[in-house]
């Protein structure tokens, strides 16, 4: 399950949580220190993987995203530019709500209603592996009490991978959104926050407190992870990337919440929009772009072909 703890619907998340202070649901959290601007890094130019699909008067181009980064990725340049340039309108997983209303939408799915303590739910042994993380982390463990066990999870992730010095700021979506906000190209989303959010509050309790303590087992291991995962996205090799990503989603039922049935959805959407002229950039985590059930992999279902752009 380690490759899920970096799963692309995750990031989303995290993203969303992160850019509202997240874990400001816990008094505890909001009292941290936020963490010092980056020091400015060279640089590096990386060539990520675009797809394009397109009939004689549509065009949607299809990028695969990593939704938190270091700072210094080049990507946005090259073929990635100008098919963004071409573009009519962005579309992403998800469009951010304000912080309101997002900080909401985390109370309504993120934190246990009965106000059982999330400690509770674990075994002893399953509850010193989360203390043990939690130090790590720079937390106490009540930290996250308030908190249901997947809300916990993906929150130690992103403040791990921050620690590690990933930026949410440095995510694609970030600054696609704000080169599309300068450009005046209209944004849209397939999913919503709260869409997103219900998938992992409709998981088992079961389920949820084993994704926290995985997790936590691998805290120490969470940057290297997601190191060698952007080095496959930058690379790009667009294959073993949706390998490592996907591969630790052993559960039928959370690969099917988090990928088959996702993509099958997006695919459908894309399949509607081809009967619309215009030209589309659509921004999705990088996971659901390649493998068996992808959505490039989906779509041939509609008889539409998907071409990786050569760059």
């Amino acid at each position: 399950m380690k490759s899920l703890l970096l799963n692309s619907a995750l990031l989303a998340i995290t993203l969303s949580l992160s850019a509202i202070g997240g874990p400001t649901a816990s008094p505890a959290l909001a009292a941290e220190t936020p963490p010092a601007a980056p020091a400015a890094v060279e640089t590096v130019d990386v060539d990520p993987a675009l797809w394009v699909v397109k009939d004689a008067d549509t065009t949607i181009y299809m990028f695969g995203t990593v939704h938190i980064l270091k700072p210094g990725m080049g990507w946005f340049d090259e073929a990635v530019k100008e098919a963004f340039d071409k573009s009519d309108r962005l579309v992403l997983e998800m469009v951010e709500p304000g912080a309101g209303e997002a900080q909401q939408l985390f109370a309504k799915y993120g934190l246990d209603k009965s106000g059982k303590p999330l400690t509770s739910k674990m075994t002893e042994e399953e509850k010193a592996i989360y203390t043990k993380a939690m130090e790590k982390v720079g937390l106490p463990a009540a930290a996250f009490e308030p908190f249901d066990p997947w809300a916990a999870a993906v929150t130690m992730q992103v403040m791990g991978l921050q620690k590690g010095g990933y930026d949410t700021n440095s995510g694609v979506e970030t600054q696609l959104t704000a080169a599309a906000k300068a450009s005046k190209k209209p944004i849209s989303g397939v999913e919503t926050m709260e869409s997103q959010l219900a998938i992992f509050d409709s998981l088992s309790q079961e389920t949820q407190v084993k994704f926290l303590i995985e997790a936590a087992k691998v805290v120490d291991d969470m940057t290297t992870s997601m190191d060698a995962m952007v080095a496959l996205w930058a690379k790009p090799d667009p294959d073993g990337l949706a390998k490592v990503m996907n591969d630790g989603l052993t559960d039928p039922k959370l690969y099917a919440a988090l990928l088959t049935n996702r993509n099958a959805n997006w695919a459908a959407w894309i399949n509607k929009q081809m009967e619309k002229p215009g030209t589309i950039f659509m921004a999705v985590g990088a996971g659901h772009l390649s493998g068996t059930t992808s959505v490039p992999k989906l779509l041939t279902a509609y008889g539409i072909e998907t071409e990786r752009v050569a760059y």
